[in-house]
């Protein structure tokens, strides 16, 4: 067998999950700063779903084939010209940078030395694939919203792979944690630490009362949760109305610009730092990996169908070796 050649999954045109296959591509190499990671395992993430559907085609283009797969959990197998900090056999885990795209459906990956970091000691990395959104959540609880203790916490999506970290990092950090989900996961997300839990079907927003903190990971209906915040309150979003993306994006620049500052938005774009704190919130026990199902690599397009079917409790992870 080609040790220069490793297999990755790719589509040659947008799609539902079917335009989905194994292929066997050339392995990629390690420039000066990177490290080239044997990939272990890696989660099925929305925004790639959207990518796969041709939704955000302005901005990936009709240039095929592509590639999927954005986190990833694995091992050290070659470094570049000048890092120092991780060796071969190092256990990492990362997401690709914005300018990377997708990739870690694949064998092998390559990435920036400085969008790694080490595992905690113990943790399994098919388990571990499950959380680099959670870096997600850190960020946006603790450093975009500064929720503090005895704040009232709304979660949208918390089932879902950020959503169920920010249930339990909601609740480490020592708020009072409402977790909106189907019906089916309620149980799911008050095991996960959530004081309340209601489903978003059959309860409207005004019913749901007030709130310091709303995390959006749902990207709709963005004004009339904004309204449900209490005098000094804070919205943080990391979701965009795919249905409606101009008019989503439009009313989040508007709410930056002109000063609403009651709304924030980022997307994550994670280095050495934000690893140090995903290990450490994990090793503190403030964050466990929630894996609903792990599926093979020869099945990442059934795990693209289970996602769009809606109703995942964490992630759902792609076993790679």
């Amino acid at each position: 067998m080609n040790d220069r050649m490793m297999k990755a999954v790719l589509y040659d045109r947008y799609g539902g999950p079917e335009v989905l296959y194994l292929s066997r591509v050339p392995r990629p190499e390690p420039a000066p700063g990177e490290v080239l990671v044997k990939v272990h395992a890696f989660s099925v993430n929305g925004g790639e779903l959207a990518a796969r559907a041709g939704r955000l085609r302005l901005l990936t283009g009709r240039k095929f084939p592509k590639r999927v797969g954005l986190d990833f959990a694995g091992e050290v197998a070659a470094s570049g010209a000048g890092v120092t900090r991780l060796a071969e056999g190092d256990l990492v885990w990362g997401v690709l940078g914005r300018t990377s795209g997708f990739g870690s459906a694949a064998e092998y990956v390559t990435v920036s030395a400085e969008r790694v970091g080490r595992l905690p000691d113990g943790l399994d990395p098919v388990d571990a694939a499950a959380l680099p959104v959670a870096a997600t959540a850190i960020t946006a609880l603790r450093d975009k919203a500064g929720l503090r203790p005895r704040e009232r916490l709304l979660v949208r999506g918390a089932a879902g792979g950020v959503g169920n970290a920010a249930v339990q990092l909601g609740r480490a950090y020592g708020a009072e944690v409402t977790a909106l989900a189907r019906a089916a996961n309620l149980d799911f997300v008050r095991g996960l630490g959530a004081h309340e839990a209601v489903d978003h079907r059959t309860v409207r927003p005004a019913e749901l009362g007030r709130f310091d903190v709303v995390l959006d990971t749902v990207g709709t209906d963005i004004r009339t949760f904004r309204r449900l915040l209490n005098p000094g309150g804070r919205m943080v979003t990391i979701a965009v109305d795919l249905e409606r993306p101009a008019a989503s994006l439009g009313y989040l620049a508007a709410s930056v610009v002109h000063g609403r500052g009651r709304v924030r938005a980022f997307s994550g774009d994670f280095k050495q730092a934000q690893w140090d704190d995903l290990a450490r919130h994990v090793a503190e026990g403030k964050l466990s990996p929630a894996v609903d199902t792990v599926f093979p690599l020869e099945e990442t397009a059934a795990a693209h169908r289970a996602l769009e079917s809606g109703g995942v409790r964490g992630k759902y992870v792609v076993r790679v070796v």
